[in-house]
């Protein structure tokens, strides 16, 4: 669970060393996550039914254990070290895009990366650039260089989970489910803070975004620009963030629909949110050399084990049938379609500030999440931020069930042979992972199609109670 950190004596990250049984670490670990899922699930339903707790409070229970894992070595996976060799790349004049690993044989830090030795970044430029800046205060040592990594990335939740915060404030309710959701989410916790992944980074670009476009019904161009460049920064860490932009776009063009004789000025404000998103991210990527996307195009045609596609694909074929990674892709783009439909029509309505951009986004961060070919338990992080300011419903214990999964489907997320997992322990990959988890992800998503189809929820009324309103799905 915890892969080597080289590094000099007496440098952070801090730990206990003990060299427990591999069959022990992979219990309590387990048994972390399903603690962490019934727990959230209980106040979840507690919730729903009237229970309050001081959001305050919470919020800094969050932030304690986000220290407390930052602090910590990364757990998991292996993606800390790759992070680490990508920095490392650029502060010795190497371009990550085009180098790998294993082009570095006598550098330290990239000697440190075990399951992507031999793979360029798929990452974005901002994320190279955090990367970089890790390496230049690391220097030779993986675990300072991590460490600093680490340290951002927790900065970049707890920045998120104030962001969410204060967008609830002045209902306890909405407030007590932001922290809820977000800081004080052991799920997020353990996947985004404990194991240091760079997806936060992204996600706080687009939290800002969606809550700067939020404060006020009717954003002036100024605010449209603003929204733009910051989706255009999320987008320059992980590109798949580019979709929260498609929430405030769609609150626009709604309007534009609705108020014929403001079309001009809607109009402007498109332009305004579109430009300044586009010349971000496309900047970022062309100063970052002709191979910033190669990587990228070639992840986008993998089919990860634990999705409901791997039953028609994967490296070595369907569980139930085989058919071609394009026809894969196709269908992935129209399930997401389909599914951006039912949740718009679907997902609870906002509160009394009548601003629709948190729920236009959640649907399609949630269409994407169910609908994509490839998926970690750490992507899931941008359906929580997404979904923090709606009101309750079932759509939560989707979410919960999907994660969770995922969780448990990835204990470790690294390669069985680097990380040491007796041969004894290979059913959690071959059987777990490869065969189990599908079929679960696809009766969530069948789930999901359902309920969307099913219900349409009511708006909920000023200043209501955490309960579920009247009507909406249970």
């Amino acid at each position: 669970m915890e892969p080597a950190l080289p590094g000099r004596a007496g440098q952070p990250p801090y730990s206990l060393v003990a060299h427990p049984s591999p069959y022990l670490v992979i219990c309590l670990t387990a048994a972390g996550v399903v603690l962490s899922a019934a727990g959230l699930g209980l106040c979840l339903f507690a919730a729903r039914r009237g229970w309050s707790f001081r959001p305050r409070v919470l919020l800094l229970a969050g932030v304690i254990a986000t220290a407390a894992f930052a602090l910590m070595p990364p757990v998991g996976s292996a993606d800390h070290l790759n992070y680490a060799a990508y920095g490392r790349m650029v502060a010795t004049g190497h371009d990550p895009y085009a180098t790998t690993a294993r082009d570095l044989p006598g550098d330290p830090v990239a000697r440190a990366v075990q399951d992507w030795a031999a793979t360029p970044t798929v990452y974005g430029p901002i994320a190279t650039a955090q990367q970089a800046f890790a390496s230049k205060i690391g220097g030779t040592s993986a675990r300072l260089t991590v460490f600093v990594m680490s340290l951002t990335n927790a900065l970049a939740f707890l920045a998120t989970g104030l962001l969410l915060y204060r967008s609830a404030r002045g209902d306890a309710g909405r407030e007590l489910r932001a922290v809820l959701l977000w800081t004080a989410n052991p799920l997020l916790l353990f996947e985004l803070v404990g194991g240091a992944h760079n997806d936060v980074l992204a996600i706080v670009f687009a939290v800002a975004g969606l809550a700067v476009f939020a404060r006020r019904p009717r954003p002036g161009l100024g605010r449209c620009l603003l929204v733009g460049a910051l989706i255009g920064a999320g987008a320059a860490v992980k590109v798949n963030v580019a979709i929260a932009g498609g929430g405030p776009l769609l609150v626009l063009l709604g309007a534009w629909w609705r108020a014929p004789g403001e079309r001009r000025s809607i109009a402007a404000r498109v332009v305004a949110l579109c430009v300044p998103a586009a010349a971000v991210a496309g900047l970022a990527y062309l100063l970052a050399g002709p191979h910033s996307l190669d990587q990228l195009n070639r992840a986008s045609k993998s089919v990860s084990l634990a999705t409901p596609w791997h039953l028609l694909a994967g490296s070595t074929g369907g569980l139930l049938v085989t058919v071609s990674r394009g026809t894969v892709q196709t269908g992935s783009v129209l399930l997401t379609l389909l599914l951006v439909v039912l949740l718009l029509r679907a997902l609870p309505r906002p509160y009394a500030d009548g601003n629709e951009t948190f729920r236009i986004t959640a649907a399609l961060a949630l269409a994407w999440l169910f609908a994509a070919p490839y998926a970690l338990p750490w992507y899931d992080g941008l359906g929580w931020a997404m979904v923090a300011l709606l009101a309750w419903s079932a759509f939560d214990w989707l979410l919960l069930a999907r994660t969770s999964v995922l969780a448990l489907a990835y204990l470790p997320a690294r390669d069985p042979r680097l990380a040491g997992l007796p041969h004894r322990l290979d059913w959690l990959i071959t059987v777990v992972r490869a065969q189990i988890t599908p079929w679960a992800l696809t009766l969530t998503l069948v789930a999901l199609m359902v309920m969307a189809a099913r219900w349409s929820p009511r708006a909920q009324a000023p200043g209501c109670s955490p309960r579920a309103p009247a009507g909406s799905p249970r």
